[in-house]
């Protein structure tokens, strides 16, 4: 058996991430892809230009390697959480665009340097000193966070939930199977509610 590539896995896992991401957009209108979901904004282009603008700068300023994009939402004295969201004059091609471009920008960095290269993340500070596998792993992670709220938020717009549109992910059925689970669930919760707790057992209330 071939054993396996450490670099090569980390990368297929990056990949799939990012797939897995893109992936949430499909068939959204315009409102749809930017609409805030969560009381904190969390909204799906708002990850997919986040996400182009962390991976630009780990895979590029941190190896030495610039990037040469503008990301005016990361210079001093801009707007909080701008990299979170998409202002009306910013398309979707334009994001999406970064964000491939991020893509190939990393991958290049990746296919240059061995793992073991070092480099620095100029905002960890003193813990800034890291390796491309250190970055790797942390930038798989960091996209399967995100990828993970993006599978929220997608459900939330229409319904549809999964890993990707090959491989769902999901156990169960269909809409009536989950909407009987859903029904198990919040009765089940609601019966827990009910119950005394064990403090409340062992005081005597």
């Amino acid at each position: 058996m071939k054993p396996n590539d450490p670099k090569d896995d980390l990368h297929r896992y990056l990949k799939a991430a990012r797939e897995a991401i893109i992936w949430k957009l499909d068939g959204l209108s315009e409102y749809d892809v930017r609409r805030p979901l969560t009381p904190t904004g969390t909204n799906l282009l708002g990850l997919v230009k986040h996400l182009a603008s962390v991976e630009l700068g780990y895979f590029g300023p941190t190896f030495g390697r610039p990037h040469n994009e503008s990301l005016p939402w990361h210079e001093e004295g801009s707007e909080p959480n701008s990299d979170m969201w998409a202002p009306a004059d910013e398309s979707r091609e334009d994001v999406l665009g970064l964000y491939h471009r991020a893509w190939a920008h990393a991958d290049a960095t990746i296919e240059a340097l061995p793992l073991d290269a070092m480099g620095h993340v100029a905002w960890w500070g003193d813990d800034g000193d890291v390796t491309l596998q250190r970055i790797m792993l942390h930038m798989t992670a960091e996209t399967n966070r995100h990828a993970g709220h993006a599978d929220i938020v997608r459900e939330l717009i229409d319904g549809k939930a999964g890993m990707r549109e090959t491989n769902s992910n999901m156990d169960g059925g269909d809409e009536a199977w989950y909407q009987e689970y859903w029904n198990r669930l919040e009765a089940s919760a609601k019966e827990a509610q009910a119950k005394p707790s064990r403090a409340e057992l062992s005081s005597g209330r």
